[in-house]
């Protein structure tokens, strides 16, 4: 190799590298700076009494915890729905469909529909669950059309955590003369949990922030009440922020508890994804 080829070979990957620093600096710097923005201007608004007291006089003071009940509501019934159909559906791709075109098109049909906004599901949600399934406008109905949105994403997550372990796993399992479904249940799945698990709690911090899959079924503008039953309707931090940045007829008045709603949707988001990255670390530290 000639002098200058080589000094190609490490000009191009300086500037490989350089380029890589930088794209990941600038995605720091916008996130600190939308951070930062929010805990400036939103921060004045935390209190007790903003997180543990309902709006009061047209959501003009009070607080949000109806709204952040709604929200963990919905997380977690998205999650209770579509975590054992996604696992399920993961496990069948991984470890007993057959490599052939069908297989392919579900998998390709998988991923397309994980790719599809988010106002779609929500259409398909009042066609599927509020009318054809007469649940109307409720808690359920919301959390059912965001575990449906979910659950392309926990399928893909699933599969490729189980395709991760290696296979030596599964012949030194059969080898010793387990069945298929106790090699999978004891030698495949708990090295693949930590990821499976990390997949689930993306998706309840991705269900809490959404707002297009709920907008026809089940959110509403206002409700002093917490939800008592899965066919309450209720309110939501993602569209309790959008009405105050944006339909609310007092506006001024309202931004900085528009600012401190986003950032308890923030901090809620980061809890989560936190939690995901501990989870994981703890699970694989026992693998």
């Amino acid at each position: 190799m000639s002098r200058w080829t080589l000094f190609i070979k490490k000009l191009v990957d300086g500037v490989g590298t350089v380029v890589i620093a930088l794209s990941a600096l600038l995605v720091a710097v916008v996130l600190g700076y939308i951070f930062s923005f929010l805990i400036l201007k939103g921060a004045g608004a935390l209190s007790w009494e903003f997180l543990t007291k309902p709006p009061l006089d047209n959501m003009t003071r009070g607080g949000i915890f109806p709204a952040i009940v709604g929200t963990f509501y919905l997380a977690l019934i998205s999650t209770i729905a579509s975590f054992p159909v996604g696992l399920g559906a993961g496990i069948y791709l991984a470890e007993y469909a057959p490599d052939n075109w069908f297989t392919n098109l579900i998998r390709s049909i998988t991923r397309n529909l994980a790719g599809i906004p988010s106002i779609v599901y929500g259409i398909f949600g009042v066609a599927l669950f509020v009318q054809l399934s007469r649940m109307g406008t409720s808690l359920i109905a919301s959390g059912l059309t965001l575990g449906l949105m979910n659950l392309p994403w926990l399928i893909t997550t699933s599969e490729e955590a189980l395709r991760q372990v290696p296979h030596s796993y599964r012949e030194g399992s059969l080898a010793l003369g387990a069945t298929k479904w106790q090699t999978i249940w004891k030698a495949v799945l708990p090295p693949a949990l930590p990821s499976i698990l990390t997949g689930a709690i993306l998706s309840m911090s991705r269900a809490a922030g959404e707002t297009a899959p709920i907008l026809f079924t089940g959110v509403v503008f206002y409700t002093p009440h917490l939800p008592s039953s899965l066919s309450s309707q209720f309110m939501a931090l993602p569209y309790h922020l959008y009405i105050l940045a944006t339909q609310h007829q007092d506006i001024e008045r309202v931004r900085p508890l528009a600012y401190g709603t986003a950032l308890v949707l923030i901090m809620l988001s980061l809890i989560l994804n936190l939690s995901a990255f501990f989870i994981r670390k703890r699970f694989s530290s026992k693998v």
